[in-house]
């Protein structure tokens, strides 16, 4: 096997992260479980592993809904960007909390069996051919293994071996597994007593995530719209306009669309600008939505760095990326659409002093 496993590179940034991630969750699980109890009805108390078992459940569910929600959060606001940093961790946590959710689940209810639990969860209810009583556990089951597969090949030896297209067709599957943990709170929790904070929690949390989705799906719709329009109004001698100067930010980008298969990030940086292809060599994320920083574009998914003149990822890594030519009318950039070979340096275009 030519593929090697290479341990995870700690950075501060990384461990920042994960102690606010952690801090978070020890929070809402703390709170959880010794407010919760203000909060019962007292004629019909709730015991401590149940309220457990909720706290873990709860929080596994709206730890998914917040993975979910910032991908399109970063694409609507570059605030969010931060975020995108290490949701693999999230990703992983989620499967942990989950995890102990379903273990207080079979120490709860099935701990007592005279068959073994796992047989005995299964076989429990079999109803599958109604709608009101149907095995809810069935779908917190598909929705575990999902996010149990997830975590195990999200270190980059499996990105790597598997490669990125296969990888990232995988790990879309986590939208699987969030329709999975809907209907199974749908036909389970929610059956049972009223609990408007809690049904409330779940409408929310549907409602944010399909509505982001579609918001930042009508952006990216209008943004490459806009391209085209530009494109097939204003050509010069096959270039193609990318837009005006100020429309980019300092040390961001622009994404230019040139096919449904390529498109092209433009940095401006220094009084400068460079452009490369939108796809990190890493997981193919989108570059144009990081940033430059310490002189690097820098990939917002995993922090992955590239020069800005010839897309080469700085010593001792080995990445490079396409690099493309620019020339500056005026304050409209212009965009050669040939894409040059992996790491061709190209003369970063200095604003105001091209012609």
């Amino acid at each position: 096997m030519s593929v090697q496993y290479t341990p995870v590179i700690w950075n501060r940034n990384k461990m920042v992260y994960d102690a606010i991630l952690l801090i978070a969750v020890a929070l809402y699980l703390y709170i959880f479980i010794r407010v919760g109890p203000f909060y019962e009805d007292i004629t019909r108390p709730i015991d401590g592993a149940i309220l457990r078992m909720r706290a873990f459940g709860s929080c596994a569910f709206l730890m998914l809904t917040v993975i979910l929600c910032i991908g399109p959060l970063a694409r609507l606001d570059r605030r969010f960007l931060p975020l995108l940093y290490n949701r693999r961790h999230f990703g992983v946590m989620t499967a942990g909390i989950a995890a102990v959710h379903a273990n207080y689940v079979l120490g709860w209810y099935f701990n007592f069996s005279p068959t073994e639990s796992y047989v005995a969860l299964l076989s429990s209810n079999t109803s599958y051919g109604q709608v009101i009583g149907f095995p809810f556990e069935a779908f917190g089951i598909a929705a575990l293994l999902i996010l149990f597969v997830l975590a195990a090949t999200s270190h980059d030896f499996w990105l790597s071996f598997l490669g990125a297209p296969i990888w990232k067709a995988l790990h879309m599957f986590i939208y699987a597994a969030y329709a999975f943990v809907v209907l199974h709170v749908a036909l389970g929790a929610l059956q049972g007593p009223s609990d408007p904070i809690f049904t409330g929690m779940v409408a929310a949390s549907v409602v944010m995530v399909c509505g982001l989705h579609f918001a930042s799906g009508r952006l990216e719709a209008n943004r490459e719209e806009g391209d085209a329009t530009a494109k097939a109004s204003l050509e010069e001698a096959g270039w193609v306009v990318a837009g005006e100067v100020d429309e980019i930010d300092d040390k961001c980008a622009k994404v230019v669309t040139l096919s449904e298969e390529e498109r092209v990030a433009i940095f401006k940086y220094d009084g400068k600008l460079s452009a490369v292809t939108n796809v990190c060599a890493h997981q193919n994320g989108p570059l144009g939505e990081g940033k430059v920083l310490w002189g690097c574009i820098t990939c917002p998914w995993h922090g992955y760095q590239y020069n800005l003149a010839d897309g080469r990822a700085p010593a001792p890594f080995t990445e490079k990326i396409a690099t493309y030519k620019l020339k500056l009318v005026g304050s409209t950039v212009l965009l050669d659409p040939n894409a040059l070979p992996p790491g061709t340096y190209v003369e970063p275009v200095v604003i105001g002093g091209a012609a």
